[in-house]
C-alpha cells in the first residue's frame, strides 16, 4: 500500500464572501514541496491563468497514461524520441443530472528513434494495456477513451 498527500490552503483576500465576490485563489502543497496555485475554472469564477481541478484531473489521467505507456515501450526494448499528449476533458450533465467530467479524451502521440519501431496494430496493444494498467484510470467512473495519433 502507498499513501500520497496533498495539503489544501485557502484563505480569504477580502471581507466580501458574497458568491460572486469571494476568491476561488488557493495552494496545493504535494509531499515533495511543490506549491501550486489553483483556482476554480473561468466558468466558475476563476482565474484563467491558473490550474484548475479539472485540468488537473485530466492531466493526471494523462500523466499515468505516458508513464504506464512509457514502462511498456522500455520493457519491450522500444526506444521513445517523444511522447505528446492534448487531453481534453469535457464537463457536463451525468445520467444523474449532476455536473461531472463524464469523458477525458487522451490523445497521445509518440515518436520512436532506433530500429526496433513498433507497427500501427502493436501500438494500439501498448495504448490498450497501458490505458488497462493506470491505476488513475482504473480509480475513476470517468470514461477515458484514448486515441493515439498514429
Amino acid at each position: 500500500m502507498s499513501e500520497f498527500k496533498v495539503k489544501l490552503e485557502w484563505k480569504p483576500d477580502s471581507e466580501d464572501f458574497s458568491y460572486k465576490n469571494y476568491t476561488r485563489t488557493h495552494q496545493w502543497i504535494f509531499g515533495g514541496g511543490t506549491e501550486v496555485t489553483a483556482s476554480a475554472a473561468p466558468e466558475f469564477l476563476g482565474k484563467a491563468e491558473l490550474v484548475n481541478p479539472e485540468e488537473a484531473f485530466a492531466a493526471s489521467l494523462s500523466s499515468c497514461h505516458l508513464l504506464t505507456f512509457l514502462a511498456i515501450a522500455s520493457f519491450k526494448k522500444y526506444i521513445i524520441k517523444s511522447y505528446k499528449d492534448e487531453t481534453v476533458a469535457v464537463v457536463e450533465k451525468n445520467k444523474d443530472n449532476k455536473q461531472a467530467v463524464t469523458r477525458v479524451f487522451l490523445r497521445p502521440k509518440v515518436e520512436f528513434s532506433g530500429e526496433h519501431i513498433p507497427d500501427e496494430e502493436e501500438m494500439k496493444k501498448m495504448h490498450h494495456k497501458a490505458h488497462a494498467e493506470c491505476f488513475i484510470s482504473n480509480s475513476v467512473i470517468t470514461e477515458v477513451i484514448v486515441e493515439p495519433v498514429l
